[in-house]
Parts: C-alpha cells; sequence; structure tokens
C-alpha cells in the first residue's frame, strides 16, 4: 500500500441552511474535485445536503471549511459530522435524493 491510501480521512457530514436550490451540490462537486477528494453529494428530504468527503486530511479539512461558506446564495447555518471513516467509491459525484 502506498503512503498516500494509509494516510486518508473519511467524513459523512450534515449542511444544514438555506442549501437548496443554490447550486449547493454542484459547488460541492466541483469544489471536492478541486481538492482531489472522493466521495459523493445529496439533497436530503429536510432541506438539508449530505456528503461524504474522502481523501487527505488537510484537503478534507479544508473541504470542510469552504462547506461552511458554500456557493454565493447559499446560507449555511450548521456543517455537522455525522459519521467519520469508511471508503467511499473513486471520484465525487452527486447522487440520489434520500427520499
Amino acid at each position: 500500500m502506498t503512503r498516500s491510501r494509509e494516510i486518508k480521512r473519511t467524513v459523512t457530514v450534515r449542511i444544514e441552511g438555506r442549501v437548496q436550490g443554490v447550486y449547493y451540490r454542484a459547488w460541492t462537486t466541483r469544489t471536492a474535485r478541486g481538492l482531489g477528494l472522493d466521495g459523493w453529494v445529496r439533497n436530503c428530504s429536510d432541506g438539508a445536503v449530505e456528503a461524504v468527503f474522502s481523501g487527505p486530511p488537510a484537503a478534507v479539512e479544508e473541504m470542510l471549511k469552504l462547506c461552511a461558506g458554500g456557493p454565493l446564495d447559499a446560507k449555511v447555518t450548521a456543517v455537522t459530522i455525522t459519521d467519520e471513516g469508511g471508503a467511499p467509491p473513486s471520484g465525487f459525484k452527486v447522487v440520489g435524493r434520500d427520499w
């Protein structure tokens, strides 16, 4: 196993506020890919957004900080880590809603 694969952090997060209808999923996908992260993002039935970010710890931490702002029209009120660990598929994509 290579060193880069050994040092990896994976988190599941919930982003709350005005995060649907403001290009949040597309912004998340573009930003996560730019940071070299794997994972996914989806809308939740209660108006929140859920995402999984996996990659180098510093890149995951940067993504978490960036999620607190989001795209221009978003108004994020909370970014909460709901789970840590696991391994998502390679790449980053938008997945179906949770409803």
